[in-house]
Formats: structure tokens, sequence, C-alpha cells
């Protein structure tokens, strides 16, 4: 069976690099239109990439973090794709940096509470009266391992902001559900190939983690995007409110 999303529109935040450029790639290489968003840089690259597959995408620049900013965007991909949002990938966060408990400030509280929690609110916000208007539509929200191991050191915050992805997904799929709206959630384990673990984690850090994998390796940006094309997809029409955990057996509920 192949997943066709001919005619979908998808909007998948944070996707100009990453994980997010993976995801944006792996829906629009089975027809989706999707907008790439990104806050800085450019996006020509990753535009590029997507069309270089044979994909349509077209790049939307905003800060996930405003719920301003959100909303107008949605606006202009309504206008520029003709039609209103189908699919919803919220992408977009990051752990920001390292910083325990003793440490913190609400400065730093802020910022990662608001680019992991507050842009996913206020982009379903965004989208979920076109999605009710046409009584269907399909949301991800990416939340973390760390949501449910409260994360390395210094990531406390990054954790508890995931863990209410987590529960706000549920949440939100019993509000939407009567009007055909699917909810669900992935939860990445330790994905290389990402400037996340570049960034955050050492290299003998990583070597202990991958040791402690059932499937012996880590995960890679496709393994991400596979499941969240599953979960866009006719293929998930009956599951809403779950997190599919994607780590290689590292968690098992």
């Amino acid at each position: 069976m192949k997943i066709d999303l001919t005619g979908k529109i998808a909007l998948v935040t944070g996707s100009n690099a990453g994980l997010g450029l993976q995801i944006a790639q792996t829906l629009a290489a089975c027809g989706a239109k999707v907008a790439i968003n990104y806050l800085y840089g450019s996006s020509e690259e990753a535009v590029e990439s997507v069309r270089a597959a044979g994909g349509v995408a077209h790049a939307f620049q905003a800060d996930a973090t405003s719920p301003v900013q959100l909303e107008r965007m949605v606006r202009e991909i309504e206008e520029h794709f003709g039609g209103t949002v189908d699919i919803l990938v919220n992408n977009a966060g990051g752990m920001v940096k390292r910083v325990p408990n003793i440490e913190m400030d609400e400065e730093h509280y802020n910022k990662v509470m608001d680019v992991n929690f507050k842009s996913c609110v206020f982009a379903c916000k965004a989208v979920a009266a076109g999605m009710i208007a046409k009584r269907g539509g399909k949301i991800v929200n990416v939340s973390s391992l760390a949501a449910h191991d409260g994360g390395g050191p210094g990531a406390s915050v990054y954790a508890a902001s995931k863990a209410a992805v987590y529960s706000y997904t549920k949440g939100l799929a019993k509000e939407l559900a009567p009007y055909g709206i699917n909810v669900n959630a992935i939860s990445p384990g330790f994905i290389g190939q990402t400037a996340f673990h570049a960034t955050f984690t050492p290299d003998a850090a990583r070597q202990a983690t991958i040791g402690r994998i059932p499937l012996g390796r880590e995960g890679v940006p496709q393994d991400i995007g596979n499941v969240t094309l599953f979960l866009v997809s006719e293929l998930s029409d009956y599951l809403t409110g779950e997190t599919v955990e994607i780590n290689g057996g590292l968690f098992m509920r």
C-alpha cells in the first residue's frame, strides 16, 4: 500500500534543518504540499532539497513562540496553497542549553517552555478552526524520551516541557476527536545526525547510550520521518491521543 498525501497541505514548524526538515521531505515525497517554517537564517536550501526530491514546498518565516506570528503564518500558508492546513507537525523546540536547577533563572525557564510547549499549543490553535470546518486533520506533536526519564544533566525544565506536550496531546485529542481530527505525538529517543546531540552530548555519553539500546544503534532522522508519515496518513485513522516511542527499545512503556 502506497501512502498518498497528494493535495494535503502540511505545516512542519522548525523545519529548515534537522528532524523537521527530514519530516518535511518525507511528507513531500508522498505528495503533500509542505510549508517549511523557519525563524533564523536561510530557508532556500531546505526548500530546494524538498523540490529536488520531487516534492512541493514553500518557506514561511515566523517565530513559533508567538501566537500572533503563528496566526499570520497560517493565513499566508492558506493563501499560498489555496486551502486550509490538513497536517500540522509541531517540531519546533530545543533544550536551549543545559542549566542545573540551582542556577535556573526565569529567562531560561521561559525560553525553554515557550519553544517546546507554548509553540505547540498555539500552532494547534492556529490550524484548529480550519480543520474543524472541514471535519478532518492530523496533528503530530514532538515530545521526547526526556518526558519519561527526566533527561540528562541540566535538562529538567526541557524534560518537563516535553512532558507537557505528552499530556496536552491527550487532552487535545479528546477535544478534537468529534470533528474527525487525530492528535498524536512522537517521542524520539537518541537520534543521531542532528545538531541536538552534536551540541549537547559528549561522545563518551553517546557511546554509552548506544550501548544500552536493544536494537544496537542510535536512531536516524528518517526513523522519525517514517513514523510521522504513518501518523499523518489514513493508516492511523483509528489512533488518537497516543505517543509513539521511537528509541530502539531504550525505553519501553
